[in-house]
C-alpha cells in the first residue's frame, strides 16, 4: 500500500537514487500494489509513481485515505466565532520538530513582507500547547482568543497550537486558501474533500511533485520562496472563480474511500490464503 514508487528527485538530487531503486524493487515483488489515491488522471501522487509496464498489471488504485470530518456536534468555540465572517488564509505547520520549525521560519519571513500587512491568516502549529494560542491585531497588540472574540478585535493573525477536529473542519470550510507543505494526505483532504486551493511550500521532493501536479491542473500554486508565495496569494485572489470551477470538477472525480477499500482487499487476500 503506497503512494510512491519512483518519485522524481528535485532538491535531494542523486544521492537518494540508489535507496529509492532498492525500495521500488521490493515493492515490485508484491502480488498486489495498492495505490492510496484516485485512479488516473485524478491521482495526486502521479509524479511519485512512474511504474514500469511490467509492474502496472499488479497496480490497483483504491482511493485516497483522506477522511471526511464529522459534522459539528459541540457548541462553537470562541475561535470559530472569531473567524466566522472573516476572509483569511489557513497556514498549516506539520511534521516533526525540525520540519515544523523550518516551515514556521518560512512563514514568518513571508509575514514580514509589506504585501502581508492586510492579509489575514490563521496559523496552526500542530502542537498540543495552549501557550501558543494568541491573536494579533493590525497594530501588533496581542490578545487571547476569548478576549479577541469578546472585544471584536480586528485581527490580522491567529496562532493556534492545536485545532480540534470541529475547529479544523470549520477553518477548512471557510478559508480562502490553505498553505501546506504538500503531503499527500493533506492535499487530498483540502483539494478533494474541501475544494480549497492550496499554496504549497514543499519540504521534500515528493511534496514538490504533488504540488507541481496540482499547479499544472489549476488546483493550487507552487511557492518555493516568499516572492512566489505572495504571487500565489495574488493569483488565487484574482482567479477565485476559475479555481473554484476546477476544484469542483476535481472533487466530483475524487475517490476518498481508500481506507475502507484497502481493508476489504486485505480481508479478501487473507481469506484466499486460508
Amino acid at each position: 500500500i503506497t503512494n510512491q514508487f519512483m518519485p522524481r528527485l528535485w532538491r535531494s538530487r542523486s544521492y537518494l537514487y540508489p535507496p529509492m531503486v532498492f525500495i521500488a524493487r521490493q515493492i515490485a515483488k508484491a502480488e498486489r500494489i495498492l495505490v492510496a489515491d484516485s485512479s488516473p488522471p485524478y491521482s495526486i501522487c502521479e509524479y511519485n509513481l512512474n511504474f514500469p509496464e511490467k509492474v502496472k498489471k499488479k497496480v490497483h488504485y483504491v482511493g485516497h485515505f483522506a477522511e471526511s470530518p464529522a459534522a459539528a456536534s459541540s457548541p462553537r468555540s470562541d475561535l470559530e466565532r472569531l473567524i466566522e465572517d472573516a476572509e483569511f488564509g489557513y497556514w498549516m505547520r506539520t511534521g516533526n520538530k525540525s520540519t515544523n520549525d523550518g516551515t514556521g521560519k518560512k512563514y514568518t519571513e513571508v509575514f514580514g513582507q509589506d504585501e502581508m500587512r492586510n492579509e489575514r491568516r490563521l496559523v496552526s502549529h500542530a502542537r498540543d500547547d495552549p501557550t501558543i494560542n494568541r491573536v494579533l491585531d493590525r497594530d501588533g497588540r496581542e490578545y487571547t482568543i476569548r478576549d479577541a472574540y469578546e472585544r471584536r478585535v480586528d485581527w490580522i493573525q491567529i496562532d493556534v497550537g492545536f485545532l480540534t477536529e470541529q475547529e479544523k473542519n470549520t477553518v477548512l470550510n471557510i478559508c480562502m486558501y490553505a498553505v501546506v507543505n504538500g503531503s499527500h494526505t493533506v492535499l487530498g483532504e483540502i483539494i478533494g474533500g474541501k475544494q480549497r486551493p492550496v499554496i504549497g511550500m514543499p519540504v521534500y521532493d515528493e511534496h514538490t511533485n504533488q504540488i507541481r501536479w496540482a499547479e499544472e491542473r489549476g488546483l493550487g500554486v507552487l511557492a518555493r520562496n516568499p516572492k512566489e508565495m505572495l504571487e500565489g496569494i495574488k493569483k488565487i485572489r484574482q482567479e477565485q472563480g476559475a479555481f473554484r470551477d476546477r476544484l469542483e470538477e476535481f472533487a466530483r472525480n475524487f475517490d476518498g474511500g481508500g481506507a475502507r477499500r484497502t481493508a476489504e482487499i486485505a480481508v479478501e487476500v487473507l481469506e484466499a490464503k486460508r
